[in-house]
């Protein structure tokens, strides 16, 4: 992950037109858009994310500001390109656990598929969560945006962002599955240190 004054370059270089620049952002913020995709629209979360980066691309020479901002808008479009593909098709949210696939180059394939297995179980309890607890959990927590953007994403006020990503991580410190699979991530850890 670039640094915030590597963002900052990279920001300033996409504004003036500069491929490489936006390379890096699209590098950077394209994984966790595409997972916060999947929660919201789940197969289509490849289209959708492409969209937003298309609006992305073809807006950023008017963005003004810094790379938090920068994140925060960029949520914010793909959020709204989710809501129009899910109006355009009036589908239903997914399972995301059936959809997600996760690509690096250079890594081990059994760590790749561990992390895949374990992403999409993650992703398929935070889509069980109600939606505005889905969205603020994934915005907070996998997006890295602090509480004021997450509202602007969301277009709610700050104490309902607050609530609602509290009430959906007490969600998922109850879910049976989340509460198993800690319990036997744990035992498996201690059984390391015998």
């Amino acid at each position: 992950m670039p640094t915030d004054d590597e963002l900052a370059d990279a920001l300033t270089a996409a504004r003036a037109g500069d491929e490489r620049g936006f390379a890096v952002l699209w590098r950077a913020l394209h994984p966790p858009v595409l997972r916060y995709l999947r929660v919201l629209v789940g197969d289509a979360a490849e289209d959708v994310a492409s969209e937003t980066w298309l609006q992305a691309a073809r807006d950023v020479d008017r963005f003004q500001g810094s790379p938090a901002a920068f994140r925060a808008w960029l949520f914010h479009i793909a959020r709204h390109r989710g809501i129009d593909d899910l109006r355009r098709t009036g589908r239903r949210l997914e399972d995301p656990a059936a959809t997600v696939t996760l690509v690096a180059a250079g890594r081990d394939a059994a760590a790749e598929v561990i992390e895949g297995t374990d992403t999409a179980w993650a992703l398929s309890r935070v889509a069980a969560l109600p939606v505005d607890q889905a969205e603020a959990v994934m915005l907070r927590v996998v997006a890295g945006l602090d509480v004021a953007a997450t509202a602007r994403v969301l277009g709610k006020g700050r104490g309902a962002v607050r609530i609602a990503t509290m009430r959906g991580l007490r969600r998922l410190a109850a879910d049976p599955q989340v509460r198993g699979r800690a319990t036997r991530i744990r035992h498996d850890h201690d059984n390391e240190d015998v």
